[in-house]
């Protein structure tokens, strides 16, 4: 089970990637515009341009789950998808239930308006990755040899589409109310219920869970949709929109903060090789909001800490909700989408949470270099003479892997920025015959291995990755940063 909801987990991020497009369309059109584009025509076609995007999530994710859990990324089971998601949301749609049922259209549930959803899509896109896993290699008669192989998976998948709209012709009214009752007891705990969800976005980053948290709150599973209703006249100003403000103050200055606070710890002889490190990690995430690289530079070493961090962000969160400040975003919260989303007719007074932002660059700092000092936490930098000497040794192992002692070279291989990090990063998971799968998120490389055990995670961290998570017996997560796409392709190149 753990490892489903991980490979779903990651599955998510594919459609999320395509958010920031919409951010971006939407929030030129908003500077723009402010008011919806009413008054200026070229800001009206950017807004609708990035709503088309958000409109049609539900698809979208059913294309991102199918293409992630799916065996190989092959274009047959996106088709598979979209053609399951269509049987699906057309037999399901009011006028059509309506006619099924023989009743009157104001008689049908109101759940069958909203059938068009990202968890219907992530229904569908389980379904068409099944589909694919088990059929599509399937030989069929010679008569019917054109239809075999990937062709036959589309054609299951609709006829499984047939058997689930059944299912949820009876089902759907009982799950959307029950999703709806959850989303509503959230919101009915205002600025408490914000908080708690930051807490736990933050705990369930190590496993990746927190994809299947966010979309909860930030997409319409419980009729919340944070993140959609904010790009919308559906909006409440001053609430909608409480699920995303209070990430602000926490990436794109608490994580800084707390990067400055682990440079300062750093042993003087030590800073200059941890400079890079830090900065880099600090950068990212005041720029994009992506924080994994500094947090899984304490995560493991001090845990302590990253609890300290959660519950910051659930404060942060709490706060930004009790007095109804509110901005958008459509990726994560850092600077970019703070400035799109800065002229969104929804965000109200979006400039108190660079105040907040400011006290907590301050708060993270004090907190992070007292708790550092006070338990002696080895954070980068502080690390004994002895694990110096450790980092020499994989060095050495270093050296020789580069030598050409595991991996085979790709002659194709051109992009000599990564490679280095590349190859590492191989021999650390136990090289090319270790390696069963790999696949990426937004900033890891998702490995399912034969053996995690011979993971050698300070070979790894030497090679320049934020940190190295094991679970189970077969799966490890390398946490590279916003370049781990460019990482993955050069590691594929070696491994093909």
């Amino acid at each position: 089970m753990y490892s489903f909801l991980q490979r779903l987990g990651r599955s998510l991020m594919l459609p999320v990637a395509v958010l920031p497009a919409a951010a971006l369309l939407m929030g030129i059109g908003y500077w723009i515009d402010p008011s919806w584009g009413a008054n200026n025509p070229v800001a009206a076609f950017m807004i609708k341009s990035g709503a088309s995007i958000l409109d049609n999530l539900g698809m979208l994710f059913a294309i991102g789950v199918a293409l992630g859990m799916a065996k190989s990324r092959d274009g047959a089971v996106a088709l598979a998808a979209v053609v399951g998601f269509f049987v699906v949301t057309n037999v399901l749609s009011a006028p059509s239930v309506a006619n099924l049922m023989h009743i009157k259209p104001e008689k049908v549930d109101i759940g069958f308006t909203k059938i068009n959803n990202v968890f219907i899509g992530i229904l569908i896109g389980q379904i068409a990755a099944m589909t694919f896993n088990k059929f599509h290699n399937t030989e069929l008669p010679a008569v019917l040899a054109f239809f075999s192989g990937r062709r036959l998976v589309p054609i299951l998948v609709s006829f499984f589409a047939m058997i689930l709209s059944v299912v949820l012709l009876f089902v759907w009214p009982v799950l959307f109310g029950g999703l709806v009752a959850f989303g509503k007891w959230m919101v009915g705990l205002g600025a408490v219920g914000a908080g708690l969800f930051g807490f736990f976005n933050r705990l369930l980053i190590p496993t990746g869970l927190h994809h299947a948290l966010n979309a909860v709150f930030w997409f319409d599973v419980a009729g919340i949709n944070d993140i959609g209703k904010f790009q919308s006249k559906d909006a409440v100003k001053g609430v909608t929109g409480m699920y995303q403000a209070g990430f602000f103050p926490v990436m794109m200055f608490g994580i800084p903060g707390a990067a400055l606070a682990m440079y300062h710890s750093a042993k003087t002889a030590r800073k200059k090789a941890v400079a890079g490190i830090f900065l880099a990690g600090a950068v990212t995430a005041f720029l994009t909001g992506v924080t994994e690289p500094i947090e899984f530079l304490f995560l493991f070493i001090a845990p302590v800490l990253y609890v300290i961090h959660a519950i910051l962000t659930g404060l942060s969160m709490f706060i930004a909700a009790s007095f109804h400040w509110t901005a958008g975003f459509g990726f994560s919260a850092g600077f970019i989408d703070y400035v799109l989303s800065f002229k969104n007719p929804n965000a109200n007074q979006p400039y108190m949470l660079l105040v907040l932002g400011a006290i907590y660059f301050i708060l993270y700092y004090v907190i992070f270099r007292l708790v550092i000092k006070w338990l002696d936490i080895k954070t980068p930098g502080r690390e004994s003479e002895e694990e110096i000497a450790q980092m020499a040794a994989d060095q050495e192992r270093t050296d020789a892997f580069e030598n050409g002692d595991t991996v085979v070279q790709s002659s194709q291989h051109t992009n000599g920025k990564y490679d280095h990090l590349a190859q590492q990063v191989i021999a650390g998971v136990g090289g090319k015959e270790n390696i069963e799968t790999v696949t990426n998120c937004a900033t890891r490389l998702r490995f399912e291995l034969k053996d995690n055990s011979i993971v050698d995670e300070a070979l790894i961290k030497r090679a320049g990755a934020a940190g190295v998570m094991k679970v189970g017996k077969k799966n490890a997560q390398v946490i590279i940063g916003t370049h781990v796409q460019q990482v993955a392709d050069v590691v594929d190149e070696y491994l093909k």
